[in-house]
């Protein structure tokens, strides 16, 4: 594996551990004697706890980036490094870091979603990889083209790692 972006887990940390600690805390005052009730606030608070956990657990399953001796895989699509143009990559590598209002607005207009008009296709922009629907707010993306001429975009947390290690991959 030449490299893996491994996704933060701060936010779910922080999450879960709160949800822990409070139902640990109700639970000091209502256990033994009203179990059911302190079930069913666990089951309630869990409802609010879930919402918190979609966006890094969708960022988990659709941003995922692997490069290996072969193979590009973002999140659900694989993509052999000899489709993906040279080129491209080094054209991206030299276009300068945004900044973090940059990635904001960038990701805000990065939305490709299976709905007529909202496919980037019909908008004529790059086609996002991996099966989301827009890149995660603040998250950057990359743009490369396929030797096909079809562009894809890439959302990573590491623009120079991920452009380092593709064009490594895809000298050697």
């Amino acid at each position: 594996m030449r490299y893996v972006e491994k996704t933060p887990k701060t936010w779910s940390a922080i999450c879960i551990t709160v949800y822990v600690a409070s139902m640990a805390y109700m639970g000091v005052d209502t256990l033994p004697d009203e179990f059911g009730l302190w079930f069913g606030m666990c089951a309630l608070f869990l409802l609010l706890l879930l919402p918190c956990l979609a966006v890094p657990f969708s960022k988990f399953i659709y941003h995922r980036i692997q490069v290996d001796e072969g193979t590009l895989r973002v999140g659900r699509e694989r993509i052999p490094l000899t489709a993906i143009d040279p080129v491209s990559v080094q054209e991206a590598s030299q276009v300068a870091l945004p900044t973090a209002t940059q990635q904001y607005a960038a990701s805000l207009n990065a939305i490709d979603a299976p709905l007529p008009g909202l496919r980037a296709g019909d908008q004529g922009n790059p086609r996002l990889a991996g099966g989301g629907w827009g890149v995660p707010m603040g998250m950057d993306s990359v743009v490369v083209r396929t030797h096909q001429g079809e562009q894809l975009r890439i959302a990573t947390r590491d623009r120079v790692a991920f452009l380092t290690a593709l064009a490594e991959g895809l000298s050697g």
